[in-house]
């Protein structure tokens, strides 16, 4: 048989062989065929565009449930936080975090809107009178799923951890699962939503260890436990990016952030 034969063959069988296995991967993926697919063009964009580093492997579970805490400097963290969190142990499996974010980025037409969607991310009003967000996250933190918070409420243009809403250690305290901060530095800027995406820099990621809530679980969740918790969990984030938290918001820094229904905390399950 012709060897140039024989090699065309060869790389044939490769190409199908390979094709099979993204098809299969695609289709098995719990999550859906979309987020196997912006998975796939990630891996391959964010190194090269965005140069992100860590501090180690990335430690979160594998196949059960918990809450990944960031600061929020640009509309790209997601990906920064999603797109390594699959290594670290031969047990992993590839999954999606589902953030936490403002309604009105999720249902944007384009880029930003298909991202959300196909990350599974949970839309949340401003306004905070929805009690549906918080329990669509304590169910998919029931079923063994990760939840992505960024509790500043929005983008931040500063280093220091900005004021937190306190819907953050409700969540943490009343799932249980536990708390992964992460410290996100030097992610892309622009003047709009789109323009971080095509941006370069040299980002990195400080991965701490999970924060003990434990002594908090069997105390009642008043407004006074869940700001202590929250300064806690944003003390702890804030240690990572050698800097320092901000403190509660006032009556009128805390109508900037994406609220979650305090008034309702105990009537979310």
């Amino acid at each position: 048989m012709n060897p140039e034969y024989i090699s065309i063959l060869t790389l044939v069988v490769y190409a199908l062989v390979v094709l099979t296995i993204i098809v299969y991967q695609a289709a098995s993926l719990p999550d859906g065929w979309r987020a196997w697919i912006l998975f796939a063009i990630t891996r391959v964009y964010a190194p090269g565009l965005w140069g992100i580093k860590a501090n180690r492997r990335c430690p979160f579970p594998g196949d059960s449930a918990a809450i990944i805490i960031a600061n929020h400097r640009s509309p790209v963290d997601p990906i920064i936080l999603w797109y390594n969190s699959h290594l670290g142990s031969p047990q992993k499996r590839l999954r999606c975090i589902s953030f936490l974010m403002a309604r009105e980025y999720y249902e944007l037409p384009g880029l930003v809107g298909w991202i959300s969607r196909a990350m599974h991310s949970i839309p949340v009003d401003r306004d905070g009178r929805d009690v549906v967000p918080v329990r669509e996250a304590l169910r998919k933190l029931k079923q063994g799923e990760m939840i992505g918070v960024f509790p500043e409420g929005g983008i931040q243009d500063t280093r220091p951890i900005a004021h937190a809403n306190s819907g953050i250690a409700f969540l943490a305290l009343r799932s249980k699962a536990p708390v992964y901060p992460v410290y996100i530095n030097n992610s892309p800027r622009g003047k709009n939503m789109i323009e971080p995406f095509y941006s370069f820099s040299n980002a990195s990621v400080v991965y701490g260890e999970p924060i003990d809530l434990s002594d908090y679980y069997g105390r009642r969740a008043s407004r006074e436990v869940l700001e202590e918790v929250t300064t806690l969990m944003m003390q702890q984030l804030a240690s990572l990016g050698d800097t320092v938290y901000l403190g509660s918001p006032t009556s009128e820094e805390n109508k900037q952030l994406i609220q979650m229904p305090e008034d309702h905390y105990l009537s979310a399950n």
